[in-house]
């Protein structure tokens, strides 16, 4: 395989990868956002906190060998954060509840600040590792050298929101949050717990952001300054749509690619745009997305009678 190709087919997994997590991260904003109309700012210290929580656990759980104590770890941290984001729905959104959506999203975004600085002395002045399986580890995939990590990412991304989408299909529960996040007064007349679909949005999202954080984590390790991948989710949901969780998913992998292409070939095309300019490639891409179609790729476009 010549190298200009096996450059592009690395960068294309790479992204694919790192977009599988943003994927994770865009679908907590989108369900807390379906349920409640607001866009949760909480998202990326849960996400951080997901992590923390891992790197408590993958010692004592070492018995297990690396590859299970990280997973135990894993899924631990998504009970444990997943718990985290129910018991900030019921002691602080919840009494919320009729106030402005403005002034909901600026608590959540309270609650981000908050819960980081807690987060903070957990974490101490050295980076904590999340004792994951394969590091910086490469495979050969048909010539091409693909991260492990990166690999396990996708993967583990498509399994969850595969049966993200089948709870929300088949589940009673799921179908009650699809139906809430409708019409509340509707669902509330068909006898649908709009406080139960508030307080498991909140868990369901704790729990994705577990996922992406630790994932993330697996890179370089976690620090005080991890929180801000979170941010990347933004752009995400801008680009597939505030209120579809396809269009996270879709919004999520694009971010991501586009963010891996522009680190590979820029310095090169356009060196003119500066070293670090693959950072803010998503914002840029979340600001043409709002020029040209402010609700999305697949977001449900809102028709104002004046």
């Amino acid at each position: 395989m010549t190298e200009p190709i096996s450059t592009f087919l690395q960068a294309i997994a790479g992204g694919l990868g790192q977009g599988a997590v943003y994927a994770l991260l865009a679908l907590g904003f989108v369900i807390i956002y379906k349920s409640m109309r607001v866009v949760s700012f909480a998202q990326p210290a849960l996400m951080l906190a997901g992590a923390v929580l891992v790197t408590y656990l993958v010692e004592p759980l070492s018995g297990l060998g690396r590859t299970g104590a990280f997973f135990v770890s894993l899924l631990i941290a998504v009970v444990g954060v997943a718990v985290i984001g129910l018991g900030v729905e019921r002691a602080v959104i919840r009494p919320m509840i009729g106030k402005p959506v403005f002034v909901i999203a600026i608590i959540t975004l309270g609650i981000d600040i908050v819960v980081r600085v807690v987060l903070s002395g957990f974490i101490g002045v050295d980076v904590r590792q999340v004792g994951d399986p394969w590091g910086l580890d490469q495979v050969s995939l048909a010539g091409v050298l693909v991260q492990e990590r990166h690999l396990v990412m996708f993967a583990t991304t498509a399994v969850v929101v595969a049966v993200l989408f089948a709870f929300f299909k088949y589940s009673r529960l799921g179908l009650a949050m699809r139906a809430a996040s409708f019409d509340q007064e509707t669902a509330l007349a068909q006898g649908v717990s709009v406080g139960t679909v508030f307080a498991l949005s909140w868990a369901m999202a704790g729990g994705l952001a577990a996922i992406a954080g630790t994932f993330v984590a697996t890179g370089a390790g976690v620090d005080d300054n991890l929180w801000i991948i979170g941010l990347k989710a933004l752009p995400a949901i801008i680009l597939g749509g505030l209120d579809s969780l396809g269009g996270a998913v879709v919004g999520g992998l694009v971010v991501g690619l586009v963010e891996s292409l522009v680190a590979t070939y820029q310095a090169d095309l356009a060196p003119w745009l500066g070293q670090n300019f693959a950072v803010v490639s998503p914002y840029v891409v979340m600001l043409l997305i709002l020029l040209v179609r402010p609700y999305g790729l697949f977001g449900t476009r809102e028709v104002e009678r004046v």
